[in-house]
């Protein structure tokens, strides 16, 4: 399968057409953003981490019935995934206090909950993806009622998953973001990718943070972060 017309450039890819109009071809970049776009750099071999560890994890999660985008992973950086029409929604489950909820409640990082939270917000770059509830998500037709609660059901099935799956490794999932899309039938499907980018990352034993808060922060090491992740993910396949 070839890539034809790019279709989209976002902060961290590129969605290529290809002959089939239900697939495209997504290709990882190494660019990084912080704060909406106001930060930029590059992180050296992020897209391949990005690329091959977003496909592990989805086929992790069709396996334990979570319905995804991915098709086929084409090479280090890029994969053909099913043409979906993003739902403008950005999920944020957490399990533990960091970054932005730390900042907004005034509480210290490191505190784990209870019951896992979940956020949603309007993607919006314009408006900064601010925070709505479901009631705003209906008000602005964004998804139907049916949609969000079966959004909601997949969101918490991820973080089942994914913090158990990642607890074996030695890595604590404290937060991360997920984006769904529809299909051409109307199908909800887990689209986007999950990453170092997209989620946080902790050392089970030392807290050391794994992921794109080295970049936002300028701590150094992101490279490193992002291999080291990586590394846990294929060896502990």
């Amino acid at each position: 399968m070839e890539k034809r017309v790019q279709l989209y450039e976002g902060k961290a890819k590129k969605v290529f057409a290809t002959d089939d109009a239900n697939l495209c071809i997504v290709s990882y970049k190494d660019d990084a953003t912080a704060f909406n776009g106001l930060k930029k750099g590059t992180i050296v071999g992020k897209g391949v981490v990005n690329n091959r560890m977003t496909n592990m994890m989805m086929q992790l999660l069709e396996e334990r019935g979570v319905p995804t985008h991915f098709v086929q992973e084409l090479s280090e950086r890029d994969t053909v995934v099913k043409k979906v029409q993003i739902v403008p929604l950005e999920v944020i489950i957490r399990n533990v206090s960091a970054g932005s909820f730390a900042k907004r409640y005034g509480v210290e990082e490191g505190i784990a909950f209870d019951e896992p939270t979940i956020e949603f917000s309007y993607k919006n770059d314009d408006l900064g993806d601010p925070l709505i509830n479901d009631y705003h998500a209906l008000a602005l037709k964004l998804a139907t009622k049916e949609e969000i609660e079966l959004i909601k059901t997949y969101a918490f099935k991820v973080n089942e998953v994914m913090k158990e799956y990642f607890l074996t490794l030695g890595v604590k999932l404290i937060d991360f973001k997920l984006e769904f899309g529809k299909t051409a039938d109307g199908t909800i499907v887990l689209a986007d990718e999950i990453s170092p980018d997209t989620c946080r990352f902790w050392d089970a034993k030392t807290n050391e943070k794994l992921d794109k808060d080295r970049f936002r922060r300028d701590m150094g090491g992101v490279e490193d972060a992002y291999k080291e992740i990586f590394k846990r993910v294929t060896e502990g396949k």
